[in-house]
């Protein structure tokens, strides 16, 4: 699933827009939708949509076996 779908997901899940979601973030929905368009999110950027909808992203590489690391 690529970052766009998982944020449109979490819009769902959070019963938002993601026109609401852009401006809790403090931008355009133009300039979020470009961004989502390209898949351009800082790692950054992710942390703040994940905070705007009082969520958390976590940034880990896991494991065949379900480690994390």
């Amino acid at each position: 699933m690529t970052i766009s779908e998982q944020i449109k997901v979490l819009c769902v899940r959070s019963n938002i827009s993601v026109s609401e979601l852009a401006r809790r973030v403090g931008t355009s929905p133009q300039n979020f939708n470009a961004k989502m368009k390209r898949e351009s999110f800082t790692i950054t950027e992710l942390e703040l949509i994940a905070s705007a909808v009082e969520s958390k992203f976590e940034r880990n590489f896991v494991l065949e076996n379900g480690d994390r690391i």
